[in-house]
């Protein structure tokens, strides 16, 4: 991979991994556009790691105290507000883990085309512009309860299909049970922990036992910039969500999609 490769590539994977605009659909760009091969393995291992430091720096202390009072709740049996929610995390990542032990293959084999990319990216991103125009949006993350847990899980196992964006879908299903935006993204973002943390061992196992050979310098740039560019995100996202609201990332979705059906249909 050349240096350009490197950059542009771990960038996107930085910015595009928490925000609510598709990864997937803007990591195929380069091979549309610029003819690009596929990074490989061991660069996907590399972003995988600076996205997943991203998000455990940033949480560190929402982190600590979540598995602190977890832990204690296995051994009190008293929950409390943060033991659950370490308990409703766990209930929404089960969805994906199920999905992808019966699906991956499937959707690796049929789903990863321009022509689904492009047609999911528009149509997940009406889907957000829809539930942020017309939810209530008056709960915060205390208020959730296991249920709508479950329903957030069942949301971001369907982000398995290319262009749908994990951070997208979960952030709009929480936002269509009435979580705020801060408190719709906060969850999603923490439920993306034990997900990356999952794909990022599987594709190290992969990468263990196959025969690719590693480039360090690739491997050591593309997690720094993909550590920066998702810490990043995710301070000025939970910083501007608000005011902002998701208006700007469904035009920009909408343009996405357009554009890949040009590259698609030309």
């Amino acid at each position: 991979m050349s240096i350009l490769e490197i950059v542009v590539l771990a960038l996107l994977q930085g910015f595009t991994e928490f925000l609510p605009i598709s990864s997937s659909a803007h990591l195929i760009l380069p091979s549309q556009i610029l003819g690009w091969q596929d990074q490989g393995l061991a660069f996907d291992v590399a972003v995988h790691i600076g996205s997943l430091a991203a998000v455990l720096i940033y949480f560190r202390k929402d982190v600590v105290e979540i598995l602190s009072a977890w832990f204690k709740s296995l051994a009190t049996k008293q929950q409390t507000e943060n033991s659950q929610l370490a308990w409703w995390i766990i209930i929404a990542t089960i969805p994906a883990l199920v999905f992808g032990l019966i699906f991956k293959d499937i959707i690796e084999e049929y789903a990863r085309s321009s022509l689904v990319i492009a047609t999911t990216t528009i149509v997940f991103g009406l889907l957000l512009w829809w539930a942020d125009a017309k939810a209530k949006q008056n709960l915060d993350m205390k208020m959730l309860g296991w249920k709508k847990a479950l329903f957030i899980g069942f949301a971001q196992a369907i982000a398995m299909i290319p262009g749908t964006s994990r951070s997208g879908i979960t952030i709009t299903a929480g936002l269509m049970l009435g979580l705020n935006r801060v408190a719709a993204a906060r969850f999603s973002f923490l439920m993306s922990i034990p997900i990356i943390l999952i794909a990022g061992g599987y594709e190290t196992l992969k990468l263990v036992s196959s025969n690719e050979i590693v480039d360090w310098s690739a491997i050591g740039l593309g997690t720094l910039l993909s550590f920066i560019s998702a810490y990043t995100c995710i301070y000025f996202f939970l910083a501007l969500i608000e005011k902002m609201g998701m208006l700007p990332f469904v035009i920009y979705r909408l343009i996405l999609g357009a554009g890949l059906f040009y590259f698609v249909l030309a």
